[in-house]
């Protein structure tokens, strides 16, 4: 069956056009205004925008061992409702993914159940560098590193173990870069003061700007020294910005990414939100959401993600020191990156440049990430129409979202996974499954 997107505004590479795709057998085919129609299904655009699909390189899907508060499957439905069509998800699970074998058996779950594409990141640990060697790089989307508090045994602080991951990890090696020691100090100063009630409003001092670069400048040094490739995941500061290699993105050895939390919230939030905008890392100071934003728009941080980590909404509440650090944020995403391009932030090309392309060439996934003759038919469609975020319709298994009561200017409508409608307004194919991302390395 052949399938026509008909009459939507394309934006793809940069560019801003009216255009039809043509799909056939899960690919593009043809990209035009003048295509012939008769033999197709029409899938009607009128009026709305056609991009890729977005590609969430950090998710928290929490399968296997945390699936009261997240699945591979719900996790794959609520990213669906927010168009996003490939995500990467990572290790701390129960047991924790440090094993090829383990990786495997998360594949399979992910083949039964996701309706999306998807990938898995290996976990590195203080004595799994044979696991790491032996790394499949066409089918693992790359190496998961803690460089600062984890679950388990993945924080990896052994001097002689950072430097044999550096030296031979055969994928790129997405790190989390915070200092423990660093944050336990903050801890112990805090409990000094106030105990137990710490207030929430001193989590970006806790989870400091100082944690955050030490531990990030650490990571770059040693991928300097070794020449290995550097993902700094969820950049939270301005400092850190610094850090991260210039110019042609796919020359590039030490890049980052920002989570959309990063952008759209500053730590004013704390007093209003406590416990329900606290990630880790921390949210910080308007200037360090500014800078932020002004790398992305000057090409600096190349990745938009969400780090979506869903935690039960008794989880996130009672006291600073027990409370849960993450959020769920897969479904709104992208129609957040469009309210801030809707403000004048940012702009729509580099909404689809930092969350559809730039995922797809620095992990060089295949085919996927643009809109281009021979390449997967992942698509977004989603108009211009106001909405509010509301218990109603939220998708997450754990109920709650940090955005709920929040009014939205776009909408998505459709999403398109390998040419099949996986999701339109509100209802789900879930007899379409996703695809294992391959990996042109």
């Amino acid at each position: 069956m052949k399938r026509l997107i008909h009459n939507g505004t394309i934006i793809n590479e940069g560019a801003i056009y009216k255009a039809n795709i043509l799909i056939e057998n899960g690919y593009i085919v043809e990209i035009g205004k003048n295509i012939e129609s008769s033999d197709c299904e029409i899938i009607d655009a009128t009026g709305c925008y056609v991009i890729p699909g977005v590609i969430d390189d950090q998710v928290h899907f929490r399968e296997p061992g945390l699936t009261h508060k997240g699945s591979i499957k719900e996790g794959s439905r609520a990213a669906a409702a927010g168009g996003v069509t490939s995500f990467m998800d990572v290790p701390n699970v129960k047991p924790a993914t440090t094993t090829n074998e383990l990786l495997k058996e998360k594949q399979k779950i992910a083949a039964n159940d996701s309706i999306i594409n998807y990938s898995f990141y290996l976990g590195a640990t203080n004595d799994n560098i044979e696991e790491i060697k032996n790394i499949d790089p066409r089918s693992v989307c790359g190496l998961k590193l803690f460089m600062g508090s984890s679950t388990g045994n993945m924080l990896v602080d052994n001097p002689e173990t950072l430097k044999e991951i550096f030296m031979n990890s055969p994928v790129l090696i997405a790190a989390h870069c915070e200092d423990t020691p660093t944050i336990n100090a903050n801890i112990a100063k805090y409990k000094e003061i106030y105990g137990e009630d710490i207030p929430v409003t001193l989590h970006d001092k806790i989870r400091s700007r100082e944690a955050c670069y030490k531990s990030s400048s650490l990571a770059a040094s040693l991928a300097k020294e070794y020449g290995a490739r550097l993902h700094i995941l969820h950049l939270s500061s301005a400092e850190e910005v610094e850090l991260l290699d210039k110019g042609n993105i796919n020359e590039k050895k030490i890049t980052g990414e920002v989570c959309v939390h990063h952008l759209f919230f500053n730590n004013s939030a704390y007093s209003t939100m406590g416990n329900f905008v606290r990630w880790n890392p921390a949210i910080k100071e308007e200037s360090d959401r500014k800078a932020l934003i002004s790398a992305i728009n000057n090409g600096i941080i190349n990745v938009v993600a969400t780090d979506h980590a869903p935690h039960t909404i008794e989880e996130k509440t009672g006291s600073y020191t027990k409370a849960a650090g993450g959020g769920p944020l897969v479904q709104h995403s992208l129609v957040m990156m469009l309210e801030l391009a809707e403000r004048g932030e940012t702009i729509m090309q580099k909404v689809v440049e930092t969350m559809c392309h730039a995922p797809a060439q620095l992990y060089n996934i295949d085919k996927r990430g643009f809109i281009r003759k021979g390449y997967k038919a992942d698509i977004c469609i989603f108009k211009k129409e106001s909405w509010s975020v509301s218990k109603e319709n939220i998708l997450y298994k754990c109920g709650w979202s940090p955005l709920e009561g929040k009014t939205f200017t776009y909408k998505v409508v459709e999403t398109i996974v390998n040419g099949a409608t996986v999701y339109k307004n509100g209802s789900f194919n879930e007899e379409i499954k996703g695809e294992l991302l391959q990996f042109a390395r």
